[in-house]
């Protein structure tokens, strides 16, 4: 298996970083905007598109800030692989942008940056950042 390749894109976005923070870390959150569906039990999260799912741990957060969910395999053990969502705010301008940290395959990086910009653009409409 090819090793992935991390990349990180950032997306300005028109809301509090209070607000922002609860589409990012709840389940109920992500669900409206990430995945068709996300279930937690624990520290665990199972993300749900159409016919498939995967799991993932919650392996950090800062509250307000960043969550970093952790993918796992099928006995729950860690893999080498992440996704984080980071709130930044521009001390001087107050500028709130979400910064996308993931991994993907060297070939297939523009459809995975791609995906992530229309999912992004699911939440900001959610949101009202239009």
């Amino acid at each position: 298996m090819d090793s992935k390749i991390r990349y990180e894109i950032e997306f300005p976005i028109n809301s509090s970083p209070q607000l922002l923070y609860q589409y990012i870390s709840t389940p109920s959150g992500l669900s409206e905007w990430f995945a068709d569906n996300v279930n937690s039990r624990g520290e665990f999260f199972t993300f749900i598109w159409n016919d498939s799912q995967e799991k993932a741990r919650l392996a950090s957060k800062k509250t307000g800030e960043k969550v970093k969910f952790k993918w796992v395999d099928d006995a729950s053990k860690d893999t080498d692989y992440f996704f984080e969502l980071h709130i930044l705010v521009d001390e001087l301008t107050k500028d709130v942008s979400l910064m996308v940290i993931d991994f993907a395959e060297k070939e297939e990086i523009g459809e995975a940056k791609q995906l992530w910009e229309n999912q992004i653009s699911d939440l900001k409409h959610l949101i009202g950042s239009v």
